[in-house]
């Protein structure tokens, strides 16, 4: 059966002049020919408001502007719900701007969930693209993320949550999902708190908690690596630690509140909180582990 859904495609950006044209071009190139898409602004200073308008012009029918109130500035979470509640598609698809998308993305992510109509989602494994810059020194170091579950499998919930608590680095990137809005809804969308970093994993686990998600072998995206990325900029200031935190708390309390249970997300979820919770002591195990390492090589 031919595939018509309609996809909703929502790029957010903030500042992204430099990068957002390429995004978009990766929405038009895809094989999949249903879908539309929303360039959902968060308040930019820089060009990138009209450039987005213009590429809107150039294709009204299937390309639409968004902006909050006032041109404000509200995060990427807000940013994103806002392209979700003017969206008219059956699925989600979510680009952040300095990413783009490979041209079999949409049509072979569509083909998994109408072959699995009991996935809530679909994803696959991103490539970290470090050779866009030209430069010589960055040809060769791309290089394919691991999934680090069992691929191509439909994954029970809420195993993904306990594996990505595990091992944070295996979190589906945003820009590798492919989400039935109707799911979506379901959960509330992003959550408005985490206006950056974590905001993803946040929305990942709320619908990995309750529903069934299929990790495929296929990469469809290309993680764009540069100094001024989000996730550069808060390692930088020293945030990412602080954020990692407030995501756990975050977790710790939705669990509750929605009376989850599953005792391997909880326990996996104490072993994360617990050096944070007690610092001191967990300074002093690491050091006498440390140590134990040390006098073990001598």
């Amino acid at each position: 059966m031919v595939a018509t859904e309609t996809v909703t495609a929502i790029i957010i950006f903030w500042n992204a002049e430099p990068f957002l044209a390429e995004a978009v071009a990766s929405v038009v190139a895809q094989s999949y020919p249903h879908w539309e898409l929303l360039l959902v602004d968060d308040g930019s200073t820089d060009g990138s408001s009209d450039l987005a308008q213009q590429l809107v012009a150039a294709d009204p029918e299937r390309m639409r502007y968004l902006e909050h109130p006032g041109h404000a500035n509200r995060g990427m979470s807000a940013t994103r719900n806002l392209g979700i509640a003017h969206a008219r598609g059956s699925y989600l698809a979510f680009l952040d701007a300095d990413d783009v998308w490979l041209p079999e993305k949409l049509s072979q992510q569509v083909a998994v969930l109408q072959a699995t109509p009991e996935a809530a989602l679909v994803y696959g494994p991103t490539e970290w693209w470090y050779s866009w810059t030209g430069r010589a020194a960055d040809q060769g170091r791309d290089v394919v993320a691991p999934l680090g579950v069992p691929a191509d499998t439909l994954l029970p919930p809420p195993m993904l949550v306990s594996r990505l608590l595990r091992q944070e680095g295996l979190s589906p990137c945003t820009c590798s999902l492919l989400v039935r809005r109707e799911i979506v809804e379901q959960v509330g969308g992003f959550e408005e708190r985490f206006r950056g970093l974590y905001e993803d994993q946040a929305f990942v686990a709320k619908i990995c908690l309750t529903s069934p998600v299929f990790a495929s072998s296929r990469c469809w995206c290309r993680y764009r690596q540069h100094p001024n990325s989000a996730c550069s900029l808060a390692d930088r200031a020293g945030q990412t630690q602080v954020a990692r935190l407030r995501f756990l708390n975050w977790l710790s309390a939705y669990l509750s509140e929605h009376g989850i249970t599953d005792a391997e997300v909880r326990q996996a979820l104490m072993q994360e909180l617990w050096p944070h919770r007690h610092p001191y002591i967990s300074s002093m195990v690491g050091g006498a582990r440390y140590a134990a390492r040390q006098f073990g090589r001598r």
